[in-house]
C-alpha cells in the first residue's frame, strides 16, 4: 500500500475522513469535503452522483484508486471517501 493511502487509514483514526456514499454526498453538500476519493471501479449511478455533486460544488475529485485499494487501507469496504480536514488533503494531493 502506498504512502497516500496510509493517510487515509491516519485521517479515518483522526475522525478527518468521512465514507460510504449517503455521508460523502452530506459532506459535499455542507462543504465539509476538502478531497473526495471514488473508486474507478464502483457502479455507473454512483459514479455519476458522486461527479456531479464535486462538480457543482468545486470539489477535487480523484479517481485513481479502486475499491479493494479504498478498502484496503480503511479496513472496511468503501467505493467513496472524503477528507474533511485541509491539511490531511494538502498532505495526501503533495505526496
Amino acid at each position: 500500500m502506498n504512502k497516500k493511502l496510509n493517510l487515509l487509514g491516519l485521517a479515518q483514526a483522526a475522525g478527518k475522513l468521512v465514507s460510504g456514499e449517503p455521508q460523502v454526498l452530506t459532506a459535499i453538500k455542507q462543504k465539509q469535503a476538502k478531497v473526495v476519493l471514488l473508486a474507478a471501479d464502483c457502479g455507473a449511478a454512483t459514479q455519476k452522483k458522486i461527479r456531479n455533486k464535486c462538480s457543482y460544488y468545486d470539489i477535487q475529485l480523484i479517481e485513481n484508486y479502486t475499491q479493494y485499494d479504498l478498502s484496503q487501507a480503511l479496513g472496511k469496504k468503501r467505493t467513496v471517501v472524503c477528507l474533511t480536514d485541509k491539511g490531511f488533503a494538502q498532505s495526501f494531493l503533495s505526496k
